[in-house]
């Protein structure tokens, strides 16, 4: 039970409780009979030796470790819904004044969730992008989609040319010799991608089909640390040429690549669907910037805890979906020269902005008095299970109701914030930078 709690520090309490004699007895019970089949005791097989006499063997304390990770769990919940405390971090720092027959008293430190004051959160404003969708871009989507559906044809008449597919065989060296992943067979080049290394598609420009030849280029500085910056010789054949013909834009182009009869329905609905996509992004864009400038309106100190727990959410959220791409996270990180610590580093600033951002709406929705009804929860439990094709019954089990109501408050907050932001106009540099 709870015997007292005080506030000790920033964000930080000191508890202090007890186990009572008959609590702390049924624990040590259990200890016993979770323990006994591995403790040995001269005279009887393991598991047949009595309490007691392990207790006179052993001390009378072999059990109270075990006992106290037990009993400890439920009275420290007890304690803290007692003590009206919101912890944010296992407890530490363990102060056990009695363990024994007459039960445990002990003290112990745990970190808080930090009451923040937030002031000032209606009519933050920021800067919202224009979203106008001149001619040029629509010919520029246009012609991505005559260049996707160009048609390859083989041609033996010429010279390769810039342009061109060339598909070749070829064999790198470095200091004479060869090295790892630098050879290829039947590779489809196309010339003046950029997609080699620099320098080595001009030199396939101007070949026959046929001939051998070497390409010499120098790997660049930031390339893998055993080839950058050296020079290399590549002993290149082509073995064919093929040459991309673009389709003429018109109605019948219109017609294949899509549901329009008319090249004009079709630039029209380019240019609906470039709308949409950027008035996507720029609400994204500008509802980012009003969280950032919410998340500023948080000074109280964080607990480092809540920081570090979110990282590692970020973390394993990320390893996941790189996993279920094939691709070990380890041998990611080593692609790109990280280390699990520097991962973290990289998440820091997003974790400490997201964990305001967090503080502050539940903040907002306590000042806004915002309830959240039986009809609310029950429609957002309907709304997740179509999402996630679940009955809506097992999603309930899965999510309880108090996290979820929490989450509709949050949700009302940030309705609150964004419905009152302002959107500021753009500088006209900037505006004309956006349209090019």
């Amino acid at each position: 039970m709870l015997k007292s709690a005080e506030k000790t520090g920033t964000n930080e309490y000191t508890i202090s409780l007890s186990i009572a004699a008959d609590a702390f007895e049924a624990a040590v019970n259990k200890a016993f009979h979770k323990r006994k089949n591995s403790i040995t005791v001269p005279g009887f097989r393991k598991g047949k030796a009595p309490r007691a006499l392990i207790e006179k063997v052993y001390g009378e304390g072999v059990f109270y470790d075990d006992a106290l990770d037990i009993a400890f769990p439920d009275e420290y919940e007890k304690a803290l819904a007692e003590a009206k405390i919101d912890a944010v971090d296992n407890p530490r720092d363990f102060d056990i004044a009695e363990i024994g027959k007459n039960g445990v008293e002990l003290t112990c430190k745990v970190t808080v969730k930090p009451v923040i004051e937030i002031s000032d959160y209606k009519g933050l404003s920021a800067v919202k992008t224009s979203v106008a969708v001149t001619d040029a871009d629509v010919e520029a989507d246009l012609k991505k989609k005559q260049e996707d559906n160009a048609r390859e044809l083989d041609v033996d008449d010429r010279k390769t040319k810039k342009g061109d597919i060339a598909t070749i065989d070829f064999e790198g060296f470095a200091d004479g010799e060869a090295f790892e992943g630098g050879k290829g067979e039947d590779y489809d080049l196309e010339l003046g991608s950029g997609s080699f290394i620099p320098g080595f598609e001009e030199q396939v420009e101007g070949r026959d089909i046929g001939e051998s030849f070497d390409v010499n280029v120098t790997f660049p500085e930031e390339y893998a640390e055993e080839l950058a910056g050296k020079d290399a010789v590549f002993k290149v054949t082509v073995k064919a040429i093929k040459e991309r013909q673009l389709p003429e834009l018109d109605d019948e182009f219109a017609k294949d690549v899509s549901e329009f009869d008319t090249l004009d329905e079709l630039k029209e609905d380019i240019r609906k669907t470039l709308t949409e996509s950027r008035e996507k992004s720029a609400k994204s864009a500008f509802e980012n910037e009003i969280y950032n400038k919410l998340a500023n309106l948080v000074t109280d100190e964080i607990p480092d805890c809540m920081i570090e727990k979110t990282i590692d959410n970020m973390i394993t959220e990320f390893r996941y979906n790189i996993e279920s791409q094939g691709i070990p996270y380890e041998q990611y990180l080593s692609y790109f020269g990280m280390t699990p610590e520097g991962m973290k580093e990289n998440y820091r600033e997003r974790a400490e902005k997201d964990v305001k951002i967090e503080l502050a709406l539940e903040k907002i929705a306590e000042l806004e008095k915002v309830e959240v009804s039986d009809e609310d929860l029950e429609a957002e439990y309907k709304a997740m299970a179509e999402r996630y094709k679940m009955d809506v019954e097992d999603v309930k089990k899965a999510i309880l109701a108090e996290s979820l109501i929490k989450e509709l408050k949050a949700r009302k907050a940030s309705e609150i914030v964004l419905s009152s932001a302002v959107e500021e106009e753009a500088p006209a540099e900037a505006e004309e930078d956006s349209a090019e």
